[in-house]
């Protein structure tokens, strides 16, 4: 087998002045999805010499989950917003290699929550009665509440058992935990208990938009200690996001990428019998379903690529490379627009929301059982933000973000004791947990965002900006005891739900589910121990993949270079095959 660093075949290198080698061919890699992981996954290819990569995605932009909206000098972030610690992270790397920090502020380098802007500032813990709940009352809580959640951390870190009244479930545990400390504590009169019952119930939210889930009582208390946070401060990029999605696509010419090209199905082969069909229908030439579409890699004019025809009039030519990469190219990728892509291998690296929704039509033969009920038990939810500008701060300046706690809502701690609140659909508005105040003030004017997550954060999708404007307004209002809080003179927000090819925010454990189920979503097709069929036809990368950094833009980044070093190991180890003489 040539080497990717050596040979120069390729359908799409036809202006390359390197020497052609007709007997031998490049392998032809599909990489479906720019997001993070395919535009890391396509550079590393790129980067080891492979020259046939093509990657496609159904959007019209790059970047995926990451999504920079211009505003002035500044950027809105409706995706990725925060790089998650510095000791390691490929992502902070990037930046600071480009100096894309340069004008991060101390304020944005050292941010202890990871939905505020700013350590600077205090947080105003608002109540729907428009009363401010005391800073040092808030502070007695929050020191409860850390301690509880260590406990959450310890289930997994030390392989303590999970109590059967808990559930398994870190909402659960927590606010069992928490209740009966509170309401245990004989210094509290009975109103600053349910005050802070009250607020447990706001952090729960807020801890829901952190791990977009739907509620914590969602996320599996066993595993919720497994997910790893890198050391290091968390990093605002002030010049955007998608300055780390330029980097990963500059090096990758504009013609290898396909956008606007949603995939409909890709098919590949399960088992040597599926193979030895595909071989007996190209040599009896039956190509219809291979061929009539054309292979994708059209010349210059927009002519169909004649490369699987030539590949088959020389198949008495290398016959040994033929026998390794299986009959023809095993996988195709059939797109909406009816086109279909031969390929040797094909990176996924479709969201896990994705997934869930399309998994059976997406893929032929359909995934393996194990695999399928990974995708079944983790769990992914949307966190949305809605930015709200104004032409005038109404907050005070130390004030770093509104916290809006609904008094009533501790009665639902004490009777739904298993469960958090349920809104109903029009009170869509009492998952919105906080607006954090955009700073520096400098930079990005006056505006506060807005956090929804969980079945609430889809309701609000389905508004006009207007409505979602006024809601935002009364809310406000209401919480701050200030009537004359304008309506915002701009509005701005993600819909990451709603997107058909997004379906979601990020991942997280759900109960029932474990960090081995993000090992069996990474595991490449067909399982290698169980056909003789081509190696390494369907790989999967993306957040949901990576089992100790799901969720976060590094493991994002990681996973597409691990599926990439994949095929360059195999073709490294494919090439030693062949030029090492056996010892007589």
């Amino acid at each position: 087998m040539q080497s990717c660093e050596i040979s120069s075949d390729s359908t799409d290198d036809s202006d390359s002045s390197s020497p052609r080698r007709p007997h031998h061919r490049q392998p032809r890699i599909v990489v479906i999805g720019a997001g993070l992981a395919g535009l890391a996954a396509t550079k590393t290819l790129l980067d080891a010499g492979f020259t046939d990569v093509r990657v496609l995605d159904a959007s019209h932009r790059v970047g995926g989950r990451v999504q920079s909206i211009q505003h002035g000098t500044a950027s809105l972030e409706l995706g990725a917003t925060w790089i998650h610690g510095t000791n390691g992270n490929p992502v902070y790397h990037l930046a600071q290699e480009h100096r894309l920090l340069e004008h991060t502020t101390d304020s944005e380098r050292s941010v202890g929550r990871i939905s505020l802007y700013g350590k600077n500032g205090v947080a105003h813990y608002q109540t729907n009665r428009g009363r401010r709940i005391p800073k040092d009352l808030v502070e007695e809580f929050s020191d409860l509440y850390n301690e509880v959640y260590k406990l959450t951390q310890e289930f997994y870190q030390t392989g303590k058992p999970v109590c059967a009244e808990s559930q398994n479930s870190v909402g659960v545990f927590t606010r069992d935990n928490m209740r009966q400390r509170i309401t245990s504590d004989p210094d509290d009169s009975d109103a600053i208990k349910k005050l802070k019952l009250s607020l447990l119930q706001q952090y729960l939210k807020v801890e829901s938009c952190e791990s977009s889930s739907p509620s914590m009582d969602e996320v599996s208390l066993s595993e919720f200690g497994e997910w790893t946070e890198i050391p290091g401060a968390h990093h605002v990029i002030p010049g955007g996001f998608m300055k780390i999605v330029d980097i990963l696509a500059r090096d990758i010419p504009p013609r290898n990428i396909s956008l606007e090209k949603p995939v409909r199905c890709i098919h590949w082969i399960a088992s040597a019998q599926q193979q030895q069909q595909q071989q007996h229908r190209r040599e009896s030439g039956d190509n219809r379903t291979w061929e009539e579409g054309g292979d994708g890699r059209g010349d210059d004019d927009g002519h169909r690529g004649d490369d699987d025809h030539n590949e088959n009039n020389n198949n008495n030519h290398d016959n040994d490379d033929r026998l390794i990469l299986g009959a023809g190219r095993p996988v195709h990728v059939e797109c909406e627009d009816e086109e279909w892509l031969a390929a040797d291998h094909v990176i996924v690296t479709a969201s896990l929301g994705v997934l869930k929704d399309r998994h059976e039509a997406l893929f032929s033969p359909p995934l393996p059982e194990e695999k399928v009920l990974a995708i079944e038990k983790l769990g992914i939810s949307t966190t949305n933000k809605i930015f709200l500008e104004y032409a005038q701060p109404f907050w005070s300046p130390e004030c770093n973000s509104i916290q809006l706690v609904w008094e009533e809502e501790e009665e639902e701690v004490v009777v739904k004791e298993e469960q958090g609140p349920v809104h109903p659909e029009e009170q869509w508005y009492k998952k919105i947990c906080s607006f954090d105040v955009l700073y520096p003030p400098q930079r990005y004017g006056h505006m506060l965002n807005g956090w929804i997550c969980g079945e609430e954060a889809l309701l609000m999708e389905r508004y006009d900006d207007d409505t979602v404007a006024e809601t935002c307004t009364e809310l406000l209002r209401r919480f701050t005891g200030n009537p004359d809080i304008p309506k915002p003179r701009r509005i701005l927000r993600s819909c990451w739900g709603s997107n058909p090819y997004i379906r979601g925010s990020y991942s997280f454990t759900r109960v029932g589910s474990s960090g081995g189920d993000f090992e069996r979503l990474a595991m490449p097709l067909p399982c290698a121990d169980s056909t003789k069929a081509p190696p390494l036809q369907v790989l999967f990368a993306g957040e949901a993949t990576h089992r100790k950094y799901y969720s976060t833009t590094h493991g994002a980044l990681l996973s597409g270079q691990r599926e990439a070093n994949r095929l360059v190991e195999m073709y490294q180890d494919l090439h030693s095959a062949k030029t090492t003489t056996p010892n007589a």
